[in-house]
């Protein structure tokens, strides 16, 4: 524990002065040093006396030369405008209804940017300040969620602009100019706009699923499914659609066990792996579907889980790229999309408590294995 002196009662801390008891910390088990976020203590007198291990990480001081100094030297933070935040905020000589400071982006030396909250510690509401607790964050982790978000609208709106762009293009033709056309030229630009608009509505659906996959929020209504039966309706949909019916190998190991899942997101996930291999592999597409072992810990025994195995003949992934296939945005190709499917199908997975990896097939092109527990619904668990 970082803190300059003993955990006894009435122990003596830098400099004489009595040091702060730990009690609320060690009462549930927990050390200063087991907090996520950095923790600086000062006393009545503004002498730091805990500087714990997230705070050492965060501001790059060791504790050993923050315990016993004064605040405003252990801790020298700045405001955005360059000026001295403890000069401006004064805890100890400002206003003595003052509880504390809101979180708010604040300079260390050298510029780096942390996340700070104060609070100030009164015996009674209005007297003198005993402590003040400082809690700091890396701001690290919302500047890649910010950046994230940042690419997300931009992907959107470039992805967006395009369909619309043509569904606006030929509306305003056909009303402008209706007689001009004929019956085949029509048919061809409602034709165009429909599959705009089936575009439009699919990128919607996206960010839906990513919203909710992001906020743990992805509901699933579990019904038995025959996952061999819905691989093969995925299939005669490529066939009808002009796909040569050998160009799809399904191989399934019989029996399967008894499968509860949610059948739309289970048809999500399979559409988008067989599209990929479709669209971005070669030769032989074929789709195993076998009995597994659960990937869920306490589900011990055999054949507890149904696996699904998607390959191609293709160049496959690059062996660089593949701890980024599942994250957003990534793209195997310049074959348009959003970059959105594997993470959305990811997500999918994972939500009914299965895995899903990528690797190289035995034929060279690329593998995904996904894997999903029998499970069972809520009413009958």
């Amino acid at each position: 524990m970082s803190v300059g002196t003993s955990n006894a009662p009435g122990g003596r801390g830098p400099r004489g002065v009595p040091a702060p008891r730990q009690g609320t910390l060690t009462g549930l088990g927990m050390e200063p040093d087991d907090l996520p976020d950095g923790l600086v203590v000062a006393d009545e007198h503004g002498v730091v006396v805990c500087f714990n291990a997230a705070a050492a990480r965060i501001t790059a001081t060791a504790p050993a030369d923050a315990l016993g100094q004064r605040l405003e030297k252990a801790l020298p933070l700045e405001d955005l405008e360059g000026r001295r935040w403890w000069q401006i905020t004064d805890p100890y000589g400002g206003l003595a209804i003052r509880v504390g400071q809101p979180e708010r982006n604040l300079l260390l030396p050298g510029g780096r940017e942390v996340l700070v909250t104060a609070a100030y510690m009164r015996a009674e509401p209005t007297g003198p300040v005993r402590r003040v607790v400082v809690s700091l964050r890396d701001t690290e982790a919302r500047r890649r969620t910010e950046r994230s978000h940042a690419e997300l609208i931009a992907t959107v709106a470039h992805e967006l602009r395009s369909p619309l762009t043509s569904v606006k293009g030929f509306t305003a033709t056909l009303l402008a100019k209706w007689e001009r056309f004929t019956d085949d030229q029509k048919r061809l630009m409602l034709e165009t706009v429909d599959a705009d608009a089936d575009r439009v509505t699919r990128l919607i659906a996206e960010l839906l699923d990513i919203s909710r996959i992001d906020s743990g929020r992805l509901e699933l209504r579990r019904q038995p499914v025959d996952i061999g039966a819905a691989v093969g309706r995925h299939i005669q949909a490529y066939v009808a659609a002009g796909q040569p019916a050998d160009r799809f190998l399904l191989r399934i190991e019989q029996p399967l066990p008894a499968l509860w899942a949610d059948p739309d997101k289970v048809d999500q996930v399979l559409s988008n792996l067989i599209e990929n291999a479709v669209r971005h592999g070669e030769g032989t597409v074929t789709i195993d579907v076998t009995p597994s072992v659960s990937p869920r810990e306490g589900d011990d025994l055999d054949n507890t889980a149904t696996s699904v195995t998607v390959s191609d003949e293709g160049p496959g992934i690059p062996e660089e790229s593949m701890n980024r296939v599942f994250t957003r945005f990534w793209r195997g190709s310049k074959r348009g999309g959003t970059g959105l499917g594997l993470y959305i199908v990811k997500g999918i997975v994972e939500a009914h408590g299965g895995t899903i990896t990528v690797g190289r097939a035995a034929s060279g092109g690329a593998e995904f294995r996904f894997t999903l527990p029998v499970s069972t619904p809520a009413y009958l668990a």
